[in-house]
């Protein structure tokens, strides 16, 4: 135990709650199955109520479950017995919180909801509880002691509460088979959702393309690559690409002296240069830029017609930058530098 008694403290507190959780992870049953399942079936919203502590953690498992594909919202008992129950339908189920199961506001409006949604599922530490004996199923969330010494503060019991509320919400994700494309349906802004939803035709650069003819020696090869600043110059032959010079290829070649500057374009281009579709997701660009240990890919809708071009750094710009993409730079036109 460490002499530092705020540390001591915090290690005594997280030591407390992860024995809680390891000890509720044993007590689950087949109540969790028998609630998720009537969730599952549930053809309206999941309404979650609390009190206190209690109701944020319900605002938090609400936000949790909307977030994974289940409808749900916060409605408090206090408004819902002022109005507000009319938000509940025939086709909701209530998930009523209270470690106690005898939170007055909760008790009171039992009877109400009952009547006018499907179910009604009491989350409570309470089996025996006035909550727990009128709702239709019972998830029990079984909490000993509080972190706190003075068994006065909700801690333990909201954490292990807001764990339940998890393991609930990402266990109905997983029986509907959702998936990344699913999520990502839901979280269409900020920096997640540009992750999961950015195609490649958004991130690439399709103009001022540094475009060069089979023919073209490479001293103007060179001209057309600084200009583009993609690090590469695309050989195109009619309305098809054919081939691909890279900073890189240039360095190696002119280790054989100044006289391969005239050599064409088509004479050391790289044939057959890795492209993708506009279509593909940004994540899979990524993918394949890290597995090929390469910088560029040239964007193409049928391998033939070039219509732009993506660099690692257009992905990084969009996606957030990647280490392991930092430490390769490296080019498509051959091994690593």
């Amino acid at each position: 135990m460490s002499s530092d008694p705020f540390l001591a403290s915090a290690l005594q507190t997280v030591s407390q709650q992860a024995d809680a959780l390891h000890a509720l992870a044993g007590a689950l049953d087949v109540r969790f199955s028998t609630a998720a399942r009537r969730i599952l079936a549930c053809t309206g919203r999941v309404v979650v109520c609390g009190v206190g502590k209690s109701g944020l953690v319900g605002r938090k498992i609400a936000a949790t479950l909307a977030s994974t594909g289940t409808p749900a919202f916060f409605l408090h008992p206090t408004d819902a017995l002022h109005g507000d129950i009319g938000m509940l339908t025939a086709d909701d189920v209530l998930l009523a919180l209270s470690r106690s199961g005898e939170t007055e506001e909760l008790v009171r409006l039992l009877p109400f909801a009952r009547r006018r949604c499907a179910a009604v599922i009491a989350m409570v530490g309470c089996e025996t509880s006035s909550l727990a004996r009128g709702a239709d199923l019972v998830l029990p969330v079984p909490v000993g002691a509080e972190a706190d010494p003075l068994q006065l503060a909700p801690t333990t019991s909201t954490t292990a509460a807001m764990v339940i509320g998890d393991a609930l919400a990402l266990a109905l994700m997983a029986a509907r088979g959702e998936g990344a494309d699913d999520f990502a349906a839901l979280h269409p802004g900020g920096q997640l959702g540009r992750r999961l939803l950015s195609e490649v035709g958004d991130l690439m650069q399709a103009e001022h393309l540094p475009v060069v003819a089979p023919e073209m020696v490479l001293l103007s090869v060179i001209s057309v690559m600084t200009r583009g600043r993609l690090g590469l110059a695309v050989v195109v032959e009619g309305d098809r690409f054919v081939g691909l010079l890279t900073d890189g290829d240039l360095r190696r070649l002119l280790e054989e002296g100044p006289s391969v500057l005239s050599r064409t374009a088509a004479a050391v281009m790289t044939p057959s240069p890795r492209w993708i579709s506009p279509d593909a997701r940004a994540t899979d660009a990524r993918q394949r830029l890290t597995e090929q240990r390469i910088t560029s890919l040239l964007v193409s809708p049928d391998g033939q017609r070039l219509v732009g071009v993506l660099h690692i750094h257009h992905v990084d710009q969009a996606l957030g930058s990647s280490a392991e993409q930092s430490r390769i730079g490296v080019t498509q036109g051959g091994p690593p530098q």
